[in-house]
């Protein structure tokens, strides 16, 4: 099977699976999944979504929580993974966003990137869940299947899985594809033990297949 073969196959099975994948962190306006994806960070959506309907309340746009300090902010997230660091970058980003962009979130990933607590991952997201642009965010799960189904091969970080995976999956397929992996990883092809036997994915898996090979 060639690579083309590989992508072509899975992207039209994942279309008939999860034709509209959303994300599972809750939100309602652009700041507040910013705060979100930043809180995520080595901690689950559930656990996200149990802290922010408070704090978005208490933090309606970036020029209030601009004005809060980390202290305060802390309260609300304290039950999140590094809650001092992420209460430092959710102040930092507060104050990004009132002071450079006018309270607005930047659409483009060089503003976004300048935005205390974003790298290149949470950019991507951003710019595809918000702006439905043609931008793959890497995270654990994506990096993981990418590899194990076959759609990369020998990828050393998440910056060469991006751009593997975007010179091959059409433009206006990188949005969905990207919460097609995550979903695939976090339910599906999980880290320790992926769950082959309940996976449409095994035609065309390379992982199934060496696998097989191997019993």
């Amino acid at each position: 099977m060639t690579v083309k073969e590989r992508y072509a196959h899975v992207l039209r099975w994942f279309a008939d699976e999860m034709p509209s994948p959303q994300t599972e962190l809750h939100y309602d306006t652009p700041f507040h999944l910013l705060l979100a994806v930043i809180l995520s960070a080595q901690c689950t959506d559930k656990r996200i979504n149990q802290v922010t309907p408070a704090l978005f309340e208490a933090y309606p746009d970036a020029a209030s929580m601009a004005a809060s300090t980390t202290d305060e902010i802390l309260e609300y997230i304290k039950s999140v993974s590094y809650p001092n660091n992420k209460a430092r970058s959710l102040l930092g980003a507060a104050k990004t966003i009132t002071e450079e962009f006018g309270g607005e979130v930047p659409d483009n990933i060089d503003d976004l990137m300048r935005i205390p607590g974003v790298g290149r991952k949470t950019a991507n997201v951003m710019l595809a869940v918000v702006w439905n642009r043609s931008a793959m965010a890497v995270d654990t799960h994506v990096f993981r299947v990418s590899e194990r189904i076959g759609l990369t091969t020998g990828s050393r970080n998440p910056l060469q899985t991006e751009k593997t995976l975007m010179r091959h999956i059409p433009a206006e397929d990188v949005p969905r594809a990207h919460h097609w992996l995550i979903l695939h990883g976090r339910y599906v092809c999980k880290a320790r033990r992926p769950d082959c036997l309940n996976c449409g994915l095994t035609p065309w898996c390379r992982y199934y297949t060496q696998k097989g090979n191997e019993n």
